[in-house]
């Protein structure tokens, strides 16, 4: 199921390319796209690092963090959408529903993300980059874990409601007979004699009525009983010896008469007839209860997967342009269409600090070289002479 997105270039820069950050994010909002992109400092505190071999090890993680917590959003939004999809058929309407969903700390998904700030209270940055993976990782995805199990336990109590509703206005074929058969109807208490429920089709009537007496042997001579009928079916009672019931069910089914399973008793009746209201309750319950988590966990994963990209940035500069970590990084919101040119766009102008894995043309257009420089192993993404990734916010 698709949803509107947002897209952004999440980029990081050396400081090196230029004496002041606030001097680049004007080259960027005038230059990038023609000056038609969106420019906001992503906030990255200083962490502890630790030695290269665990950034290598840190930046393989987060890529593949990274891309399970995007699929949990989508996750996220599929399950609130399924929800009220059943509600409204109104696209305006699940529209504005959809809009009022993806909210993170109390304001609009694109709000937080622009004026993203590491939470230092919940995530202390002097732990280790390796304890931040885990401590964030584990919240974002128990989460994810609880939604799906919510989910898969409201998608049973919704298909035991639909039983249920098909038992109360189906035909009788399928309808439940508790509130149509009496205790009148039935042969009780007997020793040797049983009473079977048919559902004859209205065509097949007369069929029946000539030939129930003789489809087994022990059949009570002018037993069958009308009990009701709907536009389809007649519902007819028939008492026989238990020794054939077996026999006269197998035999009643190739004349394409419908045996209905039902023992008479007060108590399963009580339980049948309030069936159906159990299964509301506990669908309606269950679904009040995937609302509100699945908002929660729209927040709380959202929130969780930014503060991993903060991670992956911090890495990735690190191991692209050493330490001490001096960057900077922005966020750019642009149009899907527009991605690709504003790529271009910046790799022609910082493409020089992908040293020899990046070369020029006559024109001194920057153009990708086959042979990556010595860092190009260490990196979790398609090489780019910088850092710099694709950001679909959901």
């Amino acid at each position: 199921m698709s949803h509107e997105s947002s897209h952004y270039l999440l980029l990081a820069l050396p400081e090196s390319v230029s004496p002041d950050s606030k001097i680049l994010s004007q080259w960027l909002e005038q230059n990038v796209n023609g000056g038609g992109v969106e420019v906001s400092t992503f906030d990255i505190p200083k962490f502890k690092v630790g030695t290269l071999d665990s950034l290598v090890v840190q930046s393989e993680e987060l890529n593949k963090l990274d891309s399970q917590l995007s699929g949990s959003v989508q996750k996220v939004l599929d399950i609130i959408s399924t929800i009220y999809d059943e509600k409204s058929n109104s696209d305006s309407k699940n529209s504005l529903i959809m809009k009022k969903a993806r909210v993170v700390e109390s304001k609009p998904v694109e709000d937080f993300v622009s004026s993203f700030r590491w939470n230092s209270s919940r995530f202390r940055v002097e732990k280790p980059i390796e304890e931040l993976i885990k401590i964030i990782s584990t919240d974002a995805l128990n989460l994810d874990n609880d939604l799906r199990s919510s989910y898969s336990k409201y998608n049973v109590a919704k298909s035991n409601l639909i039983a249920a509703q098909r038992k109360q206005t189906g035909d009788l074929s399928v309808k439940s007979l508790h509130d149509i058969v009496k205790a009148s109807d039935f042969v009780l208490d007997s020793e040797h004699l049983q009473t079977l429920l048919l559902v004859i089709p209205k065509s097949l009537q007369n069929q029946f009525l000539n030939n129930y007496e003789t489809l087994t042997e022990f059949v009570v001579p002018r037993s069958a009983k009308l009990i009701t009928h709907d536009s389809e079916f007649f519902l007819y009672s028939v008492t026989l010896f238990k020794k054939y019931v077996s026999s006269f069910l197998a035999a009643a089914r190739e004349q394409k008469w419908i045996p209905r399973e039902f023992e008479y008793s007060e108590e399963i009746i009580n339980t049948m007839r309030d069936e159906y209201a159990n299964a509301s309750k506990a669908e309606a319950t269950l679904k009040n209860d995937l609302i509100r988590l699945s908002k929660t966990a729209y927040s709380d994963i959202v929130n969780d997967w930014f503060h991993l990209k903060a991670l992956r940035v911090f890495v990735e500069s690190v191991l692209r342009y050493g330490l001490p970590p001096n960057f900077y990084s922005f966020l750019l919101k642009l149009e899907e269409k527009n991605l690709k040119s504003a790529k271009d766009e910046l790799i022609h102008k910082y493409g020089y600090l992908g040293g020899n894995a990046f070369t020029t043309d006559k024109n001194g257009k920057v153009l990708k070289d086959t042979s990556l420089h010595e860092y190009a192993s260490l990196v979790d993404t398609e090489y780019e002479p910088f850092v710099l990734y694709d950001v679909e916010l959901y």
